[in-house]
């Protein structure tokens, strides 16, 4: 990214930058493997091979030459637009640095350890259906979250601490408020919902579905919405889907299969397409420097929600996949009509698995698991405690306990690698691509005509331009903002899940 204006300063400072980058990509591709193709018996070395990463990723982060270089950089920072490409990547290092110099060498050693060993013993519990194999290591993953809290700072709450890293500039009493406006009208139509006679017949997608079947199906709908698959794209399997980018250029989702509910794969592979268009979107100049992943795990998490849900689960684009998917599931899908198909994807009911959760109830796993968090790191609760607590809580917020804990406090590959923090970027998701996709739609009104066709171009271009062109440049509620005009509000999504919800069960 050549440019005479920039001083010497700016360009040794992206040099620097550079090989941080490089070396968060390679523990991206280490965790990647991880979770992939690594041979169980590799866990050992690879937990090696991450910590060693990590120490020198941090020491390079952490250097105080790219202190010396910020300061000498603050009158150039003040002279050029906020908007500006330069001007994000400064504020974007700054913020970077401030967190590396807080945070002890040995500390960030010690936290690549324990989630390497906590990923594999959790995977091992997971087997046996036994929170209690995974405990020991989860009480050494919170020791070190909030020890890393305590070294990074905060005022209120260790949550906060680990808040921040994740949503730049956001609190625990940030989430509080939203979590009490969605609480507030989400639990009163959940509770209308279960009393009334299920409208929606779940046969459909309750049947045998072939893996290679639905291989076809997935990757069928993945490109369906411009995720890149060919050139720039990899889908594999996982114990639990994520996704994952090493540039623009290569970008990884994963997904998981069960031969008798299609949703699992289909939505996943939908979702985690999702991810992977906010990083295939960001632009190529952006590599290498320090603005080029995404905006936060809230803004990561719109797009997959938006693809998944306000497309994937939409009456427009269930038009155009049904007809697809019964070329795949002749027998299983030929007597279903759209609605039919609809109504099943959109059924509500309480149930045990988050990411298999409908768009009423999900909300409340993730307010589960947040003050589960709080919990743990006050000290109220204690870890090995922990399935016993998640267990009550899941009776009072869904009316039904876990049998086991496979299906309850194991299901989440979240807190095998750290604690705190983890999952409110998934409510943030939700709330946002409903903001973002009202704001989209009146730029082109003919957009729900279009999913009916298959024909996704104006939502992506819309995002690409919007969201994706500016990689981490701006903190979240810039972003916001800067895309729709507005604040943060949970009015667009509390009025999208209303409206949906009414109209399918009657209300």
């Amino acid at each position: 990214m050549p440019d005479a204006k920039r001083p010497a300063e700016f360009a040794e400072l992206l040099s620097l930058w550079a090989e941080v980058d490089d070396l968060e990509n390679v523990m991206s591709i280490l965790n990647w493997d991880e979770q992939t193709k690594m041979p169980k018996g590799g866990a050992e070395a690879r937990a090696d091979h991450k910590a060693t990463v990590q120490r020198i990723l941090h020491q390079k982060l952490s250097s105080p030459r790219i202190g010396r270089l910020l300061e000498s950089l603050a009158s150039y920072q003040a002279e050029i637009p906020y908007d500006s490409d330069e001007a994000g990547m400064l504020r974007a290092t700054r913020r970077a640095y401030d967190r590396a110099t807080k945070v002890p060498e040995a500390l960030v050693i010690e936290m690549s350890r324990t989630g390497s060993n906590g990923f594999n013993t959790w995977l091992r519990a997971r087997e046996a259906k036994d929170f209690s194999l995974f405990a020991g290591d989860l009480e050494r993953i919170v020791d070190v979250m909030v020890k890393v809290a305590g070294a990074l700072g905060y005022d209120r709450t260790p949550m906060d601490a680990l808040l921040d890293q994740r949503e730049p500039g956001m609190k625990v009493a940030d989430l509080e408020q939203l979590f009490g406006d969605l609480r507030g009208r989400l639990v009163p139509l959940a509770k209308k919902i279960f009393e009334r006679v299920d409208a929606a017949d779940s046969g459909a997608i309750h049947q045998a579905y072939d893996i290679p079947g639905q291989w076809k199906a997935g990757l069928m709908a993945v490109r369906s919405i411009g995720f890149n698959l060919d050139e720039y794209g990899r889908a594999d399997t996982s114990v639990h889907p994520f996704s994952t980018t090493f540039s623009p250029q290569d970008v990884r989702i994963t997904t998981r299969f069960m031969e008798n509910y299609l949703p699992a794969s289909l939505f996943a592979f939908l979702h985690e397409a999702g991810h992977g268009q906010y990083m295939q979107g960001i632009p190529v100049r952006f590599r290498r420097t320090p603005i080029s992943k995404q905006c936060s795990a809230g803004f990561s998490e719109s797009q997959s929600r938006m693809w998944e849900n306000l497309v994937g689960r939409s009456r427009e684009f269930s038009k155009y996949l049904l007809p697809r998917l019964r070329e795949i599931f002749p027998r299983q899908l030929s007597a279903v009509d759209v609605e039919t198909w609809y109504r099943a994807v959109n059924r509500v009911r309480p149930s045990f698995i988050r990411v298999e959760a409908d768009e009423v109830t999900y909300n409340l796993h993730i307010m589960l698991r947040f003050e589960l968090e709080k919990d743990v790191l006050a000290g109220r609760v204690r870890v090995k405690d922990l399935a016993g607590a998640w267990n009550a809580k899941f009776k009072e917020y869904l009316g039904i306990e876990p049998p086991n804990d496979l299906v309850g406090v194991l299901q989440d590959i979240h807190w095998s690698r750290q604690f705190g923090a983890s999952f409110q970027g998934y409510t943030l998701g939700n709330v946002i691509s409903a903001q973002l996709f009202q704001a989209a739609l009146p730029v082109n009104p003919s957009m729900p005509e279009q999913l009916e066709q298959g024909n996704c171009s104006a939502l992506l271009e819309w995002t690409r331009k919007n969201v994706h062109a500016h990689g981490s440049k701006f903190v979240p509620q810039e972003l916001i903002v800067k895309a729709t005009g507005k604040p943060l509000s949970t009015e667009p999504y509390l009025n999208y899940i209303e409206s949906k919800y009414r109209d399918i069960y009657g209300l």
